[in-house]
């Protein structure tokens, strides 16, 4: 599964983000991770300057926003599969 992660220089809920990530990807999920910084568009930080870390899957487009655990993050990634 294809996913991007909208991130920011220096957040530290977009680090643990992407190590929960990881920690899925250890557990046996095949995921692509691509990190957008929005700070390079006008139109990321209107979108998700007071939401990230947000997670996107390309397949299905839809967007998980913090906060999430593993849980959570597991849930989505399953109804984003099916």
């Amino acid at each position: 599964m294809i996913l991007t992660l909208y991130t920011t220089l220096g957040c530290h809920l977009c680090e643990q983000a992407l190590e929960l990530l990881k920690e899925s990807q250890a557990r046996g999920r095949t995921l692509t991770i691509h990190s957008v910084e929005i700070s390079d568009s006008d139109d990321l930080i209107a979108l998700y300057g007071v939401r990230i870390p947000v997670i996107k899957t390309h397949d299905s487009n839809t967007e998980l926003g913090w906060p999430f655990d593993s849980a959570t993050l597991d849930q989505f990634l399953d109804a984003a599969e099916s």
